[in-house]
C-alpha cells in the first residue's frame, strides 16, 4: 500500500457536493460547508483563496487548488472583494443574511451563477476525511496549496471541464471518479515540487531499499517485524537498512513501525465495534493489554478512552 491509496481508502467522495460555479466581477462567496478537504480549479478566468487566518493565494486559469477545512474561508475574483454568498453543506446557497437563494442561481446539473456567460468558472468538490492514516499525509499539506497549469493533473482537469459541459449516462459515478484522480495527481505534482515540505516517509516510498520494507509494514502490520527481518527482505545487512531507513523516513524503523500499527488502531477502535483485544491481534499486538501499554505511551490516553472521544 502506498500513501495515496491510503489517502483514498480515507476519505468518502461528497458527490452531491460537486459544483460549478460561473461567475463576472465583482464576485466573492463565503465557504462554509464544513468540508474537511476541497478540491477547486479556475476553468476560466482566475480566483483568490482567501483564509480567515493566512494570505490570499492565486488560483490561475488551469491551476488545481487543495484546501483543508473546516474553516471557513473566501473565494473571489479579489481578496477585496466582500462575498455576498454563502456555501452550505449540500451546495445550499444564501445571501450573506440568511436567504435561500438555491434555485434562484441554478444554471443546470452541478452548475450556479447569474449567467452562464460569466467570465469566471471555478469547479470544485470536496470529500469528507477521516482516520488517523488518512491524517498522516494531509498533515503535512499547508493549508492551502496551488499546483500551477500545466501540470501532471492537467490532462484530467481538461476531462473534468469537458464532462461538465453536458449530460450523459453515469455521470455522477464519472464524477467521483475524476475526482478522485485529480486529487491524487494533484497531490503527487505538489509532492514533486521544491517548496513542498515532503514527509520523509512519503518521499522513501521510491526509494528501492526503503520502498518495499515500507510495503511490508503498510500491509502485514501484524507480522512480529524486527529490523533485521525487514532487512532480510529486501536484502540488505541490518546495520545499512537501519541507518538509511532512518536517514530517510526520519525515525527508526521499529519507530515507525509502532506509529504506524497506533494509527491503524486508532482508524479501528472509532470506526468499527471490534473489540479492542482482536484491534490488537490485527495490528500488531499479543493482547488488549499490550495495545493499551502501545497506545497509551504514544497517545497520551487508552484505547477505551479513543474510542469514546474522550
Amino acid at each position: 500500500m502506498d500513501p495515496l491509496a491510503d489517502l483514498l481508502d480515507g476519505v468518502r467522495a461528497r458527490s452531491a457536493e460537486f459544483c460549478r460555479a460561473i461567475l463576472e466581477p465583482p464576485w466573492s462567496m463565503r465557504i462554509a460547508d464544513g468540508a474537511m478537504l476541497a478540491l477547486a480549479t479556475a476553468l476560466r478566468g482566475h480566483a483568490w483563496i482567501v483564509p480567515d487566518a493566512g494570505e490570499p493565494v492565486l488560483m490561475r486559469t488551469g491551476d488545481v487548488a487543495i484546501i483543508k477545512g473546516p474553516a471557513p474561508y473566501t473565494i473571489g475574483d479579489d481578496p477585496a472583494t466582500e462575498p455576498d454568498i454563502i456555501v452550505h453543506a449540500g451546495n445550499r446557497l444564501t445571501t450573506m443574511d440568511g436567504v435561500d437563494v438555491t434555485d434562484e442561481l441554478r444554471l443546470g446539473p452541478h452548475t450556479s451563477g447569474e449567467s452562464p456567460d460569466g467570465s469566471a468558472i471555478v469547479a470544485s468538490g470536496t470529500y469528507q476525511v477521516s482516520g488517523d492514516v488518512t491524517g498522516r499525509l494531509l498533515n503535512a499539506l499547508p493549508q492551502i496549496l496551488v499546483v500551477p497549469w500545466p501540470g501532471t493533473q492537467a490532462p484530467i482537469m481538461e476531462l473534468l471541464a469537458q464532462e461538465l459541459s453536458g449530460e450523459g449516462p453515469g455521470q455522477q459515478v464519472f464524477l467521483d471518479r475524476l475526482l478522485d484522480l485529480a486529487l491524487i495527481a494533484t497531490l503527487r505534482a505538489w509532492f514533486a515540487r521544491p517548496e513542498a515540505q515532503t514527509p520523509g516517509w512519503y518521499r522513501a516510498q521510491s526509494d528501492p531499499l526503503i520502498g518495499p520494507a515500507l510495503r511490508l509494514i503498510h500491509d502485514d502490520p501484524a507480522r512480529p517485524w524486527t529490523v533485521a527481518a525487514l532487512a532480510a527482505k529486501v536484502g540488505a545487512s541490518r546495520a545499512a537498512f537501519a541507518r538509511r531507513f532512518a536517514s530517510l523516513v526520519g525515525e527508526p524503523p521499529m519507530a515507525y513501525l509502532t506509529g504506524w500499527r497506533i494509527a491503524l488502531a486508532a482508524d479501528l477502535l472509532r470506526s468499527s465495534e471490534t473489540t479492542i483485544d482482536a484491534i490488537a491481534r490485527h495490528v500488531g499486538y499479543a493482547n488488549a493489554f499490550a495495545l493499551s501499554v502501545a497506545f497509551k505511551r504514544v497517545r497520551g490516553v487508552s484505547p477505551s478512552h479513543h474510542r469514546a472521544g474522550v
